[in-house]
Protein backbone atom coordinates (compact mmCIF):
# COMPACT_ATOMS: atom_id res chain seq x y z
CA UNK A 1 0.00 0.00 0.00
CA UNK A 2 1.40 3.77 -0.72
CA UNK A 3 2.40 5.75 2.00
CA UNK A 4 -0.75 8.45 2.66
CA UNK A 5 -0.12 11.84 1.29
CA UNK A 6 0.52 14.97 3.36
CA UNK A 7 -1.49 17.84 2.49
CA UNK A 8 0.05 21.39 2.12
CA UNK A 9 -0.43 23.28 5.50
CA UNK A 10 -3.11 25.43 6.11
CA UNK A 11 -5.25 28.04 8.13
CA UNK A 12 -8.03 27.12 9.88
CA UNK A 13 -9.75 29.59 7.57
CA UNK A 14 -9.09 27.77 4.63
CA UNK A 15 -8.91 24.06 5.96
CA UNK A 16 -11.50 21.69 3.93
CA UNK A 17 -13.76 19.29 6.93
CA UNK A 18 -11.57 15.93 5.72
CA UNK A 19 -8.55 17.08 6.25
CA UNK A 20 -6.51 17.33 9.89
CA UNK A 21 -5.19 20.35 11.43
CA UNK A 22 -1.27 18.71 10.77
CA UNK A 23 -1.99 17.90 7.12
CA UNK A 24 -2.73 14.36 7.91
CA UNK A 25 -6.09 12.98 6.32
CA UNK A 26 -8.89 13.40 8.93
CA UNK A 27 -9.31 9.74 8.15
CA UNK A 28 -6.30 8.68 10.09
CA UNK A 29 -5.73 11.99 12.20
CA UNK A 30 -7.07 12.18 16.01
CA UNK A 31 -9.17 15.08 16.94
CA UNK A 32 -7.45 16.99 20.43
CA UNK A 33 -10.45 18.60 22.14
CA UNK A 34 -8.03 20.36 24.67
CA UNK A 35 -6.50 21.68 21.70
CA UNK A 36 -9.50 22.76 20.32
CA UNK A 37 -10.90 24.22 23.26
CA UNK A 38 -7.62 26.72 23.63
CA UNK A 39 -8.53 28.23 20.30
CA UNK A 40 -11.57 30.42 21.43
CA UNK A 41 -12.66 31.37 24.93
CA UNK A 42 -16.44 32.86 24.28
CA UNK A 43 -19.10 30.99 26.52
CA UNK A 44 -21.88 29.42 24.60
CA UNK A 45 -20.48 29.63 20.97
CA UNK A 46 -19.62 26.08 20.35
CA UNK A 47 -16.83 25.36 17.80
CA UNK A 48 -17.25 23.00 14.87
CA UNK A 49 -14.82 19.70 15.59
CA UNK A 50 -15.87 16.78 13.64
CA UNK A 51 -18.87 15.89 11.51
CA UNK A 52 -20.11 12.41 11.10
CA UNK A 53 -23.69 11.08 8.98
CA UNK A 54 -25.05 14.39 9.17
CA UNK A 55 -23.98 15.25 12.72
CA UNK A 56 -21.34 18.08 13.87
CA UNK A 57 -19.32 17.20 17.18
CA UNK A 58 -18.76 20.21 18.91
CA UNK A 59 -16.88 21.32 21.73
CA UNK A 60 -17.86 24.34 23.85
CA UNK A 61 -17.21 26.69 26.83
CA UNK A 62 -20.01 26.88 29.34
CA UNK A 63 -20.12 29.42 32.39
CA UNK A 64 -23.24 29.73 34.18
CA UNK A 65 -26.58 29.30 32.49
CA UNK A 66 -27.59 28.94 29.55
CA UNK A 67 -31.15 30.24 28.21
CA UNK A 68 -34.28 28.07 28.79
CA UNK A 69 -34.68 26.04 25.50
CA UNK A 70 -36.10 22.95 23.43
CA UNK A 71 -34.70 21.30 19.80
CA UNK A 72 -37.99 20.04 18.68
CA UNK A 73 -37.02 17.56 16.07
CA UNK A 74 -33.65 16.18 17.87
CA UNK A 75 -32.12 15.07 21.20
CA UNK A 76 -29.47 17.44 22.67
CA UNK A 77 -26.10 14.98 23.78
CA UNK A 78 -23.84 16.81 26.19
CA UNK A 79 -20.53 14.97 27.78
CA UNK A 80 -18.61 16.93 30.34
CA UNK A 81 -14.86 17.41 29.56
CA UNK A 82 -13.78 19.23 32.38
CA UNK A 83 -16.21 21.00 34.87
CA UNK A 84 -19.67 20.72 36.55
CA UNK A 85 -22.97 21.09 34.15
CA UNK A 86 -26.64 20.61 35.94
CA UNK A 87 -28.75 20.36 33.30
CA UNK A 88 -32.29 22.01 34.50
CA UNK A 89 -35.50 20.13 33.67
CA UNK A 90 -39.35 20.63 33.98
CA UNK A 91 -38.76 17.34 36.10
CA UNK A 92 -35.55 18.20 38.01
CA UNK A 93 -31.97 18.66 37.26
CA UNK A 94 -29.38 16.30 36.17
CA UNK A 95 -25.95 16.75 37.69
CA UNK A 96 -22.66 15.66 35.83
CA UNK A 97 -19.24 15.66 36.11
CA UNK A 98 -15.97 15.22 33.93
CA UNK A 99 -17.17 12.16 31.42
CA UNK A 100 -20.40 11.61 32.29
CA UNK A 101 -23.21 12.47 29.73
CA UNK A 102 -26.85 13.03 29.42
CA UNK A 103 -29.10 13.27 26.23
CA UNK A 104 -32.36 15.46 26.74
CA UNK A 105 -34.99 13.71 24.58
CA UNK A 106 -36.64 15.54 21.63
CA UNK A 107 -38.77 18.62 22.88
CA UNK A 108 -38.27 18.20 26.06
CA UNK A 109 -37.40 21.98 27.44
CA UNK A 110 -34.16 22.36 29.52
CA UNK A 111 -31.35 24.94 30.57
CA UNK A 112 -27.79 23.78 30.79
CA UNK A 113 -26.08 25.80 34.02
CA UNK A 114 -22.29 25.02 34.57
CA UNK A 115 -21.39 25.40 37.91
CA UNK A 116 -19.41 27.72 38.12
CA UNK A 117 -17.54 26.32 34.21
CA UNK A 118 -17.19 23.16 32.60
CA UNK A 119 -16.03 22.20 28.48
CA UNK A 120 -18.59 19.87 26.98
CA UNK A 121 -19.08 17.89 23.66
CA UNK A 122 -21.87 18.15 22.07
CA UNK A 123 -23.35 16.30 19.22
CA UNK A 124 -26.41 17.39 16.95
CA UNK A 125 -27.63 17.04 13.74
CA UNK A 126 -25.85 19.82 11.34
CA UNK A 127 -27.75 23.16 11.25
CA UNK A 128 -29.29 22.72 14.80
CA UNK A 129 -29.53 26.14 16.24
CA UNK A 130 -28.26 26.04 19.89
CA UNK A 131 -31.22 28.06 21.47
CA UNK A 132 -33.43 25.29 19.50
CA UNK A 133 -34.66 29.05 18.00
CA UNK A 134 -32.89 29.98 14.08
CA UNK A 135 -33.22 33.43 15.18
CA UNK A 136 -31.34 33.75 18.33
CA UNK A 137 -28.82 30.77 17.62
CA UNK A 138 -25.10 31.73 17.56
CA UNK A 139 -22.74 30.91 14.47
CA UNK A 140 -21.18 27.75 15.06
CA UNK A 141 -17.79 27.77 13.35
CA UNK A 142 -15.16 25.06 12.77
CA UNK A 143 -12.12 25.41 15.57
Amino acid sequence: MPPLKTLPETTPEDRPRSEAPSGTPAAVAPVDLAARLATFDTPWHPRIVAGYNGNDVMVVKAEGAFVWHAHPETDDLFLVLSGRLDIELPEGTVSLGPGQLHVVPAGMRHRPVARPTAELLIIEPSGTPNTGDPRSAVHKPHA
